[in-house]
């Protein structure tokens, strides 16, 4: 169903007086791809649509969760987790603590990828990682530290792929159709909410991993959250991007020091 630019205006008016989420930020034409999906999905018009976030505030999370995208897998990218290893672990592994940031985590598949990293290395104990979303949903089921056993193969074929020389069964226990992370890998994660375009900095950080996130924002907005982001991180701390997104050019002139061109790895020097 189609879906105009000045419906997008409308709708985020609409949610920001009505949850104070500002939207306007988000790319134009991301957004719109978005919400005619929705619309679509659950077979409703753009009248519906408002009518549903007015009167049913359970919907807002349905449709947060869609606007949001929370596609995520464990281990996404091996050649990346590998340079995660090879490259920047040495530089953790001198700081006495070590504290890591997964934003815009939305299952946790990220998170429990790096808790894997940091503990065939030796470092998970000193360590502890922390996972935010904007969506409550995906939050809760982060926690539960539950994952499709469908899922694990290719999860599986991606740490195979890391070269890290065991095996990812190792750290979950298969239950029926599902597995379930181990205590051990769990007990230094902490989940919660956090809206990276309206909420401030809450530590600081020797990692922070914020991948395929940005490309949903427009321009002004990827430089309020990056500007988070650094304010987030201890000097010479890491900043780990997605593929297809990268820091401007005097970010990293001036603030940054690229540390893998082809992974979006970059270290905090000033």
């Amino acid at each position: 169903m189609a879906v105009s630019f000045g419906n997008l205006d409308e709708l985020i008016a609409l949610i920001n007086n009505i949850y104070g989420f500002n939207l306007g930020g988000y790319s134009r034409s991301s957004l719109k791809r978005r919400v005619s999906r929705i619309l679509t999905v659950y077979h409703i018009d753009f009248t519906v649509l408002k009518d549903n976030l007015v009167n049913s505030p359970g919907f807002f999370n349905k449709f947060l969760a869609e606007v949001t995208v929370t596609v995520t897998e464990m281990f996404r990218d091996p050649a990346y987790y590998k340079a995660l290893r090879e490259e920047i672990t040495p530089y953790l592994a001198t700081f006495p603590h070590i504290k890591v940031w997964s934003a815009g985590c939305a299952t946790g598949e990220e998170v429990y990828s790096l808790a894997i990293l940091l503990n065939k290395k030796g470092l998970y104990n000193r360590a502890f990682i922390y996972g935010t979303d904007i969506n409550t949903e995906v939050i809760e089921r982060a926690k539960q530290g539950i994952v499709d056993l469908k899922k694990m193969k290719i999860y599986s074929d991606n740490y195979l792929q890391t070269a890290s020389g065991d095996s990812l069964s190792e750290y979950y226990t298969a239950k029926y159709d599902a597995a379930v992370f181990h205590h051990e890998l769990r007990k230094n994660i902490l989940f919660s909410t956090h809206n990276l375009v309206s909420d401030g900095v809450f530590n600081e950080f020797q990692l922070i991993t914020c991948r395929n996130v940005l490309i949903y924002f427009d321009t002004g907005l990827q430089r309020q959250v990056v500007d988070l982001l650094y304010a987030s991180l201890a000097l010479f701390g890491f900043l780990c991007l997605g593929a297809k997104e990268t820091l401007a050019p005097d970010k990293v002139k001036d603030k940054f020091r690229i540390i893998s061109k082809t992974h979006n790895i970059y270290q905090k020097i000033a």
